[in-house]
């Protein structure tokens, strides 16, 4: 049985995760809270296997948040939810002991599944594939290498680049003066491009192939 806590401000999502992760006969939800402060203290009473870390908390954040759980209990492992897909995120979660990544609006099945993955300090979890050594090996080629990205266009390759500072649709449409349509497009086209499912996928691909940080044209 792998006991989860869920550290999820907010309620609908947090009691989603509860009822998903209680449903599976291998999983047990633990607890469901909205803090850092009452995360530290659930983990230290009901000793989870894994914890579910939201970024955006109300006390301090979820990588704060990570850290403070490492430090006192080194051996549970902390996905973290977020909706940031900054390459800067992945860095900074990473060293604060984090082992995968989720975007919030991952498939319940696609969660189940990192919670589920084998302990491995070399493996970094995002959306539910294995990328190994994200942030020591970037030019790893993933999704079957160059071919899987050489087809971007120079729009596209400016929206991966807003994609990689963390921006949305709408933050990508006002940023470049076009319809939330059009950045969404824009966005869609990116992804598929990348073999990525999600924004958050499609930057770590990026930034494993060299496209980000420092975005270049492939030539």
């Amino acid at each position: 049985m792998i006991r989860v806590l869920v550290v999820e401000d907010q309620q609908a999502l947090a009691g989603a995760l509860e009822i998903a992760i209680d449903a599976q006969p291998d999983l047990e939800c633990v607890g469901a809270v909205g803090t850092v402060e009452n995360a530290v203290s659930l983990t230290t009473m009901r000793s989870p296997d894994v914890v579910l870390m939201d970024i955006h908390l109300p006390d301090v954040d979820g990588i704060e948040g990570t850290r403070r759980i490492k430090a006192s209990h080194p051996d549970v492992r902390v996905l973290i939810l977020t909706g940031d897909a900054s390459p800067g995120l992945f860095a900074a979660a990473a060293a604060a002991g984090a082992s995968g990544f989720l975007a919030k609006d991952s498939k319940f099945p696609d969660i189940l599944k990192v919670i589920r993955a084998p302990v491995d300090k070399n493996i970094l979890m995002v959306e539910g594939e294995p990328l190994r050594a994200l942030l020591q090996d970037p030019s790893a080629p993933p999704h079957g290498g160059r071919e899987s990205w050489a087809g971007l266009t120079a729009r596209e390759l400016e929206v991966l680049n807003l994609m990689g500072e963390g921006l949305d649709p709408r933050a990508i449409a006002v940023r470049l003066v076009v319809s939330l349509h059009t950045a969404r497009g824009h966005v869609k086209n990116v992804m598929m491009k990348l073999g990525a499912h999600s924004q958050l996928e499609a930057v770590v691909v990026a930034t494993r192939t060299g496209l980000l940080p420092g975005l270049r044209k492939p030539g």
